[in-house]
């Protein structure tokens, strides 16, 4: 029954981000697709972490230099997606209005990454890791 809240809660959480997502590129006032271009960094921001998963072995519990290097790169990932749309409204690509929208939306879909890794990143018997 937990797992299906989480799994419900978290499939909500990333439509509502990328109901934010498309509001900032598709309503009438702003009208660009610029934006979308953070598509590419919600998907690559969990890979780093999870090769670095695989590869490390978790029966120490010190930390070591793989596992940093990943979260150091994740963290990069998702730093580049909060600054591209500021960039874009900068340059004037996008309005400011729609960077908020799209600031909105980051916010919630790394919530909801950060959610799923934290709810089926255990090593138990029903994980995302068998696959």
């Amino acid at each position: 029954v937990v797992l299906v809240v989480a799994l419900i809660s978290l499939s909500f959480g990333g439509a509502v981000g990328l109901m934010f997502l498309m509001l900032g590129c598709a309503l009438p006032q702003y009208n660009q697709y610029w934006p979308l271009f953070v598509l590419f960094f919600y998907i690559l921001s969990p890979i780093p972490y999870c090769i670095a998963r695989r590869l490390v072995d978790d029966t120490d519990a010190t930390s070591n230099a793989c596992k940093e290097l990943a979260i150091f790169l994740t963290t990069g990932i998702v730093v580049s997606a909060f600054g591209l749309p500021i960039v874009f409204a900068r340059a004037e690509l996008i309005y400011w209005g729609a960077c908020a929208l799209v600031l909105t939306g980051n916010t919630v879909i790394f919530a909801t990454i950060l959610g799923f890794f934290l709810v089926f990143g255990s090593n138990d018997d029903f994980s995302w890791q068998q696959w």
